[in-house]
């Protein structure tokens, strides 16, 4: 929306903005605000910012050494349409308080640090990425944990009640359902109205696999640091616009069971300048050698990834069989259980790309793409190749293979517990560059297995259908 700072400050003087509200995000992709009224936005807070508790934000500072400062950066601004009163929302950069030196464990610092570290590398100048957004919007959601009891209980308007109800989308075939079935479609317009006015254009919007509510938008791809501002405000506007609606929108991977989960998958290519660098002519799907190598070193750090794309208990709820997640590590044409799909509409030289399946939107993104671009580039200096690592192409669903053909598969993590032992093993490629600096790692791998913990120490309302008479 703006340039720099000053074009914000005139247009402010012009505008009736009553409020600027400051928004960062944690290490774990979290978001938090600061509001301030419009008159303490001055030429000096894009200078000094605004003091924040670091203490107080999961993952940033230890307590003894908590101040930071949140720095506005005007071309992530907007104008929220959602508040009472008018005012104008900017994502933040977050510094040290005394020498306003960016915090290097920032989400997006770190973003910055990978984009930058790819032009150093000489292998192309910039990364283009296209995150898939799905989720669920519910009616209501209860839920309870406490020593005497655990419950959730779950409630869509797209579930039958009885003779009369209008028509149903019906389990597992909710893929573009219509309407009057599509029960969502006035609320995903909203979000998607909102979303444009937040600076990110929409490519479509639909319903998903899921009969209870699943939905899903795609919107225009564009530079890392960018996607990652794109999904923090695309995951706000679903939000948002659903409590608006008395929903409830959720982007946890596996909420209902025996149900689609829900991705968000990542495309993504290289450039050169405005010259593609993931297409080649006769090659399998057109893959350049560049690509190729790119997609080996995603799948060679598959388990380490899948930490830092997919860092929730719940994510594994959804990486299981016969719900088109994947789960093994290889590489095909238009395949959906497939880790990495090529595809097979992206046939233009600047649209030839890569999708990466595997993540969820429990994910920071930008951390998430961070790491996905670090691990290409690994597979890119060290001439990987993708078949001869026993990666693929394999086109057939992998479901359907003999068990020996599957075994010889190797399988992506199937719990976070997996994961984060992958990722303790397997980081040097994270920290090339200093993109990555090793106390983040260490504050989010304990983040990771403190969740693990605690959630493995806790009594499951099923396991009194299992074991309540033994």
């Amino acid at each position: 929306m703006f340039s720099d700072h000053r074009e914000l400050l005139r247009w402010l003087e012009q505008s009736e903005i009553q409020f600027v509200d400051l928004l960062y995000v944690n290490l774990f992709g979290g978001v938090h605000h600061v509001t301030l009224p419009v008159s303490r936005v001055k030429d000096r807070l894009f200078v000094e910012g605004v003091g924040v508790d670091g203490s107080s934000v999961p993952g940033f500072k230890k307590l003894e050494s908590g101040d930071v400062s949140a720095i506005p950066d005007p071309t992530t601004a907007w104008i929220d349409p959602t508040t009472a009163h008018p005012t104008l929302a900017v994502l933040c950069d977050i510094v040290e308080a005394d020498t306003k030196v960016p915090l290097a464990g920032y989400p997006r610092e770190v973003a910055r640090r990978a984009e930058a570290y790819l032009t150093r590398t000489g292998h192309a100048t910039r990364s283009v990425w296209g995150p898939e957004f799905e989720y669920y919007l519910f009616d209501e959601v209860t839920h309870a944990c406490s020593p005497t009891g655990a419950s959730f209980q779950v409630h869509s308007r797209e579930r039958a009640s009885g003779l009369g109800d209008a028509p149903s989308v019906r389990q597992q075939r909710g893929y573009h359902a219509s309407r009057p079935a599509d029960r969502l479609h006035d609320v995903r317009s909203e979000t998607v109205r909102v979303l444009e006015k937040m600076g990110v254009p929409v490519v479509y919007h639909h319903h998903e696999v899921g009969a209870l509510g699943q939905v899903e938008f795609e919107i225009e791809m564009r530079g890392l640091l960018q996607s990652g501002d794109a999904v923090i405000k695309g995951k706000l506007a679903a939000k948002l616009v659903a409590q608006q609606h008395g929903m409830v929108a959720t982007f946890m991977p596996k909420p209902l069971f025996g149900q689609a989960g829900t991705g968000m998958h990542f495309h993504q290519h290289l450039f050169m300048g405005e010259a593609p660098l993931f297409y080649q002519q006769g090659t399998y799907a057109d893959l350049s050698p560049l690509a190729l190598s790119y997609t080996a070193g995603l799948l060679d750090h598959g388990g380490a990834l899948l930490a830092l794309t997919n860092p929730s208990t719940n994510s594994y709820r959804r990486l299981v069989p016969g719900f088109e997640a994947p789960i093994k590590a290889f590489f095909s044409l238009g395949n959906r259980s497939a880790a990495i799909r090529v595809p097979r509409y992206a046939i233009a030289p600047l649209e030839k790309r890569i999708e990466f399946r595997p993540p969820d939107a429990t994910a920071n993104p930008y951390l998430a793409m961070a790491a996905m671009l670090m691990a290409g580039i690994d597979g890119i200096e060290r001439q990987l190749d993708p078949t001869a690592m026993g990666f693929g192409p394999f086109d057939a669903n992998v479901e359907h293979l003999p068990q020996a053909e599957r075994d010889a598969i190797t399988s992506l993590p199937s719990t976070l517990e997996q994961a984060t032992a992958a990722l303790r093993e397997d980081h040097d490629f994270l920290l090339r560059g200093g993109v990555f600096p090793p106390s983040l790692l260490d504050s989010w791998l304990h983040g990771l297995t403190e969740n693990a913990q605690a959630l493995a120490r806790r009594p499951h309302p099923f396991e009194y259908d299992l074991y309540l008479d033994v």
